[in-house]
């Protein structure tokens, strides 16, 4: 990797819901089970990739993905040509995705250590700053958008995508998405954790990035297919830039 991380890999644990962490280590074995807890992440990983790759060059890109749990995003970024440092605070996850991607040839490294950690030791270090369905997990997601602002280069690139707060998201991501349907464990979300996309532009610009896009993630339970298009009341991804200053 081209960003050189030089402090102890110790995590600061004060913005991080222990619950959380617990409810992601304890599914760690299942991360990379295609049926499994994870199946829909790995159902829209190709169109996360994409959806990337058509907004940021990824050949010798230097890529920080952020909340990489076992690797799946972390390990299709290096495919696509990407050197790839994956973090994440569950130790559990992090030994699943370094025994997946053991023996593949790919640049990925992954480290159990906080993304504000990073950013303090490696300001403006990477060409691209990926934080994709994270955001909704944490205490304090404004400090997440802070350090992946502080992270990517002048010019660089960052990437986030979590779901809207509404009764729209409410009724189809949590009930339906987790109680009826199944697609994702039951009580994987919290609904006051989730996020507006206004408070995600506010975190942006305060952090110094200048949003480009919002696209919508939607899906049909039916077919089980899955696009984007211009409405973000459900799920939503954010592509943002930082600025080179003048």
């Amino acid at each position: 990797m081209g960003a050189a991380v030089t402090r102890n890999d110790r995590i600061d644990m004060d913005n991080v819901d222990a619950n959380e962490l617990h409810k992601f280590e304890s599914r760690a074995a299942d991360w990379w089970d295609t049926e499994g807890a994870f199946k829909t992440l790995h159902q829209i990983n190709g169109l996360r990739l994409d959806y990337v790759e058509q907004r940021a060059s990824l050949p010798k890109a230097r890529v920080l993905d952020v909340g990489c749990g076992g690797g799946i995003l972390s390990e299709g970024l290096a495919e696509r040509g990407a050197e790839v440092l994956g973090i994440d605070r569950g130790a559990d996850n992090i030994a699943a995705a370094q025994a997946h991607a053991a023996g593949r040839s790919l640049r990925v490294e992954y480290r159990c250590i906080d993304v504000e950690r990073v950013a303090a030791d490696a300001v403006g270090s990477f060409d691209i700053v990926a934080c994709l369905e994270m955001l909704e997990h944490v205490p304090d997601p404004s400090r997440i958008v802070a350090a992946c602002a502080k992270a990517v280069r002048p010019g660089g690139t960052v990437f986030f995508s979590t779901i809207n707060r509404n009764a729209k998201s409410f009724a189809l991501a949590i009930v339906a998405g987790e109680y009826l349907t199944g697609l994702l464990p039951r009580g994987t979300h919290e609904y006051q954790k989730l996020v507006r996309p206004a408070e995600l532009a506010r975190w942006c610009r305060n952090s110094g990035l200048d949003v480009r896009e919002l696209t919508g993630l939607h899906l049909n339970p039916l077919t089980n297919t899955y696009w984007l298009g211009d409405n973000v009341d459900v799920n939503y991804f954010a592509y943002a830039r930082r600025p080179v200053a003048v």
